[in-house]
């Protein structure tokens, strides 16, 4: 079993607004709404593909009752820790004319110890039965930042293989936990690392330093794909894992799908480049669907063939 954790769940809304101009009245010639927050859309994805997922977090109010029930709805299996204060709402503007998305996203709820700690019963628990547990997305008010950091350990004592996917310090103290994977955009890992990236070697050398950080492994998504030093047969291998730009219909969530598509293929015990192929080709697939999470496996299969992974050898400090 797969255990996805999304601490900051929402309602995603998704509007496509024509010729979108700020300070203008306009009027959507689509919309979506679903449940969201990374960990939701990485289960979405993960279901779609075949695996077992069981999506949990927290939920508060009328917004995490209709995200449960809308879980449910979708069949994915949910085990969310209630609150008492409202869980967010999410609104993305998409402009079909320019392929331009405006995300706002609220800050979500506040969080009190007690609940935090009701979660964290809830989360050991269904990690008994699972082998991989996927922690993704923002905090809500009220938890500090280490909060990944402690969660994390307490499913590595019982030998599950952590993933994580945050930014700014909720990333930068959770890497101290040693993670079995860490996978931040481009943007998350240059504030991680403490630089900008200007070419190849920067972002190569970005994802050996996040090893160097703690992470037994590491990943980093960028348009057209990722970088990750992995695992072989006990040795650090680097690679650059692309595909040809793909026409979008709409971008949002495209990280998530990847790293779905990464989980994935490790559950199903693929060597370690060929799961950073099958993630490049369901994030590239993603993005012909509104709402994150959203992918057609038969599609990615096909994609899988034009998705190209090259071995680097940056500096004799890699490996």
């Amino acid at each position: 079993m797969i255990i996805t954790v999304t601490l900051n769940a929402a309602l995603d809304k998704t509007l496509e607004v024509p010729n979108f101009t700020p300070g203008r009245r306009h009027r959507t010639v689509d919309q979506t709404t679903m449940p969201g927050g990374k960990g939701v859309n990485i289960a979405r994805a993960v279901k779609r593909l075949g695996q077992p997922v069981i999506a949990t977090g927290l939920a508060g109010g009328a917004t995490g009752t209709r995200i449960v029930e809308a879980l449910g709805d979708e069949a994915i299996l949910n085990g969310f820790a209630r609150i008492r204060e409202e869980s967010r709402t999410n609104t993305a503007v998409l402009d079909p004319t320019t392929g331009q998305h405006t995300e706002i996203n609220e800050r979500g709820p506040a969080v009190s110890p007690q609940e935090l700690e009701l979660f964290r019963e809830k989360l050991v628990y269904l990690a008994k039965g699972a082998s991989m547990c996927v922690f993704a997305g923002s905090l809500p008010r009220g938890l500090e930042a280490d909060v990944y950091a402690g969660l994390i350990r307490d499913v590595k004592r019982l030998g599950v293989t952590t993933i994580l996917d945050t930014e700014g310090d909720p990333l930068r103290l959770a890497v101290r936990a040693e993670p079995d994977v860490v996978s931040p955009n481009e943007l998350e890992a240059e504030e991680l690392v403490g630089h900008e990236f200007n070419d190849v070697e920067d972002r190569a050398h970005a994802v050996a330093e996040m090893v160097r950080l703690g992470a037994r492994e590491a990943m980093m998504t960028v348009p057209d794909g990722c970088y990750a030093q992995v695992l072989e047969e006990g040795s650090p291998a680097l690679y650059r894992v692309w595909i040809e730009e793909q026409a979008a219909r709409s971008s949002i969530g495209s990280g998530d799908a990847f790293l779905a598509g990464y989980v994935a293929a490790r559950y199903e015990g693929r060597p370690a480049v060929e799961c950073l192929r099958y993630g490049v080709a369901c994030g590239a697939e993603s993005i012909q669907h509104i709402g994150a999470g959203l992918l057609d496996p038969v599609k990615v299969d096909r994609l899988l063939a034009e998705v190209e992974a090259n071995r680097l050898e940056i500096g004799a400090e890699i490996g």
